[in-house]
């Protein structure tokens, strides 16, 4: 590793990668792609030739695909949380801008334009081989994984391997991963509030959130010290692990988000083993499992949106930079009310001194 670092004074070549990648065989692809100073995209594929096939990110091909697969295990990530569903993918609806899985399981909202790189990979680990098909961004980042599982319909997987693997096989990014623009807060208008406290107001359906952040030029975390505490208030640093440990413990169903530029990805239900590890927060139930830092989260907000009946109460986590970390809701059918083991949880969290400021800036 030493020899690539202090050699190499721009990006390393496939071959150092790979000599790297031999050199750490424990060291999970994104840490050691970090330690070199790449994306994990271009670690990825340096070793295209060595186990590991380019494949399209065709959702028209991957999706319907996927569906022939039986088990498996889908990962999606950010910088703090680690979302893994495990079970078959099932109704795939397609669309331009966003793409949808509809699963018992596995349940995730796609954005096409943002899988970019795709790659088939085969590992030996002992005398057993670990299959899976990563898909990136435009930046190197990952949006999804799938992960083959003891009972996995391997024929059914080479056959959709096959279907997709590209004509292109050379190691190497083609065309090359492009840096990520820093998250910036955006700087809110002096005419913004009382607009943005009557259309909240307004809303029938928590979706139309998002329309407003769009129209007002917002981004979430602004929205949520500008809404006023009637609906929205921040929360102690310590409330997420508080919310997953009583929803363990009082059998009450949530709902978790985890995403990242390509893909967000749900679990709907309860949650039953949480277990700390340093500074992780684990959930590891049999169908799915959360890894979450902790120590990445700044900011926790309680939020109150209108919904078809009376209103829905999530727990959005932000990272110092103001970056949505994990959004958490009760489970409610369409139609229903929401859950009020549900709603007493959130807002029975622990408020941060902040939220007193806040009123009494009001």
């Amino acid at each position: 590793m030493n020899a690539v670092l202090e050699t190499v004074e721009t990006k390393p070549t496939a071959d150092q990668i790979r000599w790297a990648r031999e050199q750490n065989p424990k060291m999970r692809d994104r840490d050691l792609a970090d330690h070199i100073g790449i994306s994990e995209a271009e670690l990825v594929a340096s070793l295209v030739g060595h186990g590991t096939h380019r494949v399209a990110p065709d959702f028209d091909v991957l999706f319907p695909g996927l569906k022939q697969l039986g088990e498996v295990m889908a990962l999606t990530r950010n910088e703090s949380a680690v979302h893994e569903k495990i079970g078959p993918f099932d109704k795939f609806i397609n669309g331009k801008r966003a793409a949808l899985m509809l699963g018992e399981q596995i349940d995730t909202r796609m954005f096409p334009s943002n899988w970019v790189h795709g790659f088939a990979v085969e590992r030996s680990d002992g005398k057993d081989v670990r299959r899976s098909l990563q898909f990136f961004d435009a930046h190197g980042d990952a949006v999804q994984k799938i992960h083959a599982r003891p009972s996995t319909d391997l024929e059914a997987w080479d056959r959709l391997v096959t279907a997709l693997l590209l004509e292109n096989q050379s190691p190497g990014l083609l065309p090359e991963v492009r840096q990520a623009e820093p998250f910036c807060r955006k700087q809110p208008s002096e005419d913004v509030v009382s607009v943005l406290r009557d259309r909240w107001q307004a809303m029938t359906d928590p979706h139309q959130f998002h329309g407003i952040l769009r129209d007002l030029d917002l981004d979430r975390l602004s929205a949520f010290e500008l809404v006023g505490e009637a609906w929205a208030w921040p929360l102690d640093r310590g409330s997420v692990p508080a919310l997953l440990r009583l929803a363990a413990s009082e059998a009450i169903p949530i709902m978790c988000f985890v995403g990242n530029r390509g893909c967000i990805q749900i679990h709907s239900g309860r949650i039953n083993m949480v277990i700390d590890k340093g500074p992780w927060i684990n959930v590891m139930d049999p169908t799915f499992h959360l890894h979450l830092r902790t120590d990445h989260i700044h900011e926790i907000w309680a939020v109150r949106k209108p919904a078809d009946i009376g209103h829905v109460t999530s727990v959005e986590a932000f990272d110092r930079e103001g970056r949505q970390v994990i959004q958490f809701f009760g489970v409610r059918g369409e139609g229903n009310a929401e859950r009020s083991d549900w709603r007493g949880l959130a807002e029975n969290l622990p408020r941060s001194d902040r939220s007193l400021t806040l009123g009494a800036a009001e």
